[in-house]
C-alpha cells in the first residue's frame, strides 16, 4: 500500500518531491504557492530542471468558476475581469490555487483549489447530479479488485466525481494484450497495473485519495483493504480473475454490510448483490450453494472452472463466449474481451454506484444490456443490397 511520496535522489536537505524513477511515483505532490515553504518548493523545483512542462491556465480556470457561479450574467471582458478579482480578494493569480507536481511525467499544472476545482470540474454534472449529492457522493470510498475491466470502472467513477477515495487491489502488470481493452499507452507495458490506474486518476482529480495494494487480495490484506469501521468501504467493485478473491471478498462484504458490483463485459451483464440491505444473501444469489472461499482452495481445476461457470450462468454467455470457452489453451490463449465491452461495462457500474450510493432503489440481480439485441435488430428487408460486403 502507497501512502506517501518515495524518498528519491539529490540533496537530502532538499524538500523535493522527486522520486526515484518513474515506476515508483503514484501520488502527486500538492504545492500551495500563498505558503512561503511551497513557494521554495516550487522555485527549487522549476531550477532543477526535472518540470518538462509547466501548464499555467489558471485564469481561464477562474474565470470558468465564476461563470459557474453567476450563470445567470454575461460576464465578458471588464466585467469578468472584476468578477474574478472580487472572488479573489485580489489575490494574483499565480498566488492563487494549487501546483500538482506529476514526477512521473514531469508536469507542473496550476488548478483551483479542491472545493472550487470540484465544483467547476463536474459542474455539467448538474443537474443529472445536483450540487448537494455531488458532495456527498465525494465524502465516499469505493474498493476495486481486478484493475483490466476494473480500470474502466475505476476510472469513469473518478471522472463522474462518484467517490473521493479509492482503493485498488491488483497484482498484475501491464502486458501488451492488456492494450486491446485498457486505456494505456506502449510507453506504460510493464506498469503495474494499480500503478497505471491510479495515476490516470490523479491525472482528473489531483485531489483523490488513493491506496493501492500492489499484491492484490490476500488472506493477510483483505481485512486491511476493507477497512476498520471508521474508514471502511462503502461499495465493492470485483472485476478480479481468481475464485478465491471473488469467493473471499464477498464474504468480506457481507460480513460487513458492504453492496458489491460486478461486470463480466459479455452481453453487458452487470451485477448487483445488495449485501448492505440483504446481509443474509446468498453469495452470487446463491449459484454457488453454500461453498466458501476455504472450500475452493481445495477445489480440482476442472471443478473450479465448473464453479466459474456456473457463477457466470454459462447458459447466458454470448454465442462468441461460449464457443471461445472450448478453445481456450488450444487456438486462443485466454478468454475474449473486447473495449467496447469493457467500456461499456465502466458505464453500467458507475451508473449503478451512484444510485445505490445516493440511496436510490437498486435491487439485488442480474442485469442486462445486451447491444446486439438493442441495436442493429432489423428487418432483413430493410437491409439494402449488398450492405455488409
Amino acid at each position: 500500500m502507497i501512502n506517501a511520496l518515495p524518498e528519491g535522489p539529490g540533496d537530502p536537505e532538499s524538500p523535493l518531491p522527486i522520486p526515484t524513477g518513474p515506476e515508483d511515483s503514484v501520488r502527486p505532490a500538492l504545492l500551495n504557492p500563498a505558503e512561503r515553504e511551497d513557494r521554495a518548493v516550487l522555485d527549487a523545483l522549476l531550477d532543477s530542471g526535472s518540470v518538462r512542462e509547466r501548464h499555467d491556465r489558471i485564469d481561464e480556470q477562474l474565470a470558468e468558476l465564476v461563470r459557474c457561479l453567476r450563470p445567470h450574467e454575461s460576464l465578458t471582458g471588464r466585467q469578468l475581469e472584476r468578477a474574478v478579482a472580487e472572488f479573489t480578494g485580489g489575490v494574483e493569480p499565480s498566488r492563487y490555487g494549487t501546483w500538482v507536481w506529476y514526477p512521473w511525467s514531469g508536469r507542473l499544472v496550476h488548478v483551483l483549489p479542491r472545493e472550487e476545482f470540484r465544483r467547476v470540474r463536474t459542474d455539467r454534472n448538474r443537474d443529472k447530479i445536483t450540487a448537494a449529492q455531488q458532495q456527498r457522493l465525494l465524502t465516499r470510498r469505493i474498493g476495486v479488485i481486478g484493475l483490466s475491466v476494473g480500470n474502466s470502472a475505476a476510472l469513469t467513477c473518478a471522472m463522474e466525481g462518484i467517490a473521493g477515495s479509492f482503493r485498488l487491489a491488483d497484482f498484475d502488470t501491464l502486458g501488451l494484450s492488456n492494450l486491446n481493452r485498457l486505456r494505456a499507452g506502449v510507453h506504460e507495458l510493464g506498469l503495474p497495473k494499480t500503478v497505471l490506474c491510479a495515476r490516470q486518476m490523479y491525472e482528473i482529480d489531483p485531489y483523490l485519495d488513493i491506496e493501492l495494494w500492489h499484491e492484490g487480495l490476500t488472506e493477510d490484506t483483505i481485512d486491511s483493504f476493507f477497512g476498520p469501521a471508521d474508514r471502511r468501504l462503502d461499495l465493492v467493485i470485483e472485476e478480479c480473475d481468481t475464485l478465491w478473491v471473488k469467493v473471499a471478498a464477498r464474504e468480506a462484504a457481507r460480513r460487513r454490510r458492504i453492496p458489491v458490483l460486478m461486470d463480466t463485459n459479455d452481453r453487458g451483464l452487470v451485477d448487483v448483490e445488495r449485501f448492505d440491505l440483504e446481509p443474509d444473501r446468498p453469495l452470487f444469489h446463491g449459484r454457488g450453494g453454500d461453498l466458501t472461499a476455504e472450500d475452493v482452495r481445495r477445489l480440482a481445476p476442472a471443478d473450479a472452472l465448473a464453479l466459474l461457470l456456473r457463477l457466470c450462468d454459462e447458459h447466458r454467455l454470448s454465442p462468441a463466449m461460449q464457443d471461445a470457452l472450448g478453445r481456450i489453451g488450444h487456438s486462443l490463449s485466454s478468454w475474449p474481451q473486447l473495449a467496447s465491452g469493457v467500456m461499456l461495462g465502466g458505464a453500467l457500474v458507475t451508473d449503478a454506484a451512484r444510485r445505490i450510493l445516493l440511496g436510490a432503489p437498486v435491487s439485488s440481480g442480474r442485469f442486462y444490456v445486451d447491444l446486439e439485441q438493442l441495436v442493429g435488430a432489423v428487418d432483413a428487408a430493410l437491409v439494402p443490397a449488398g450492405a455488409g460486403r
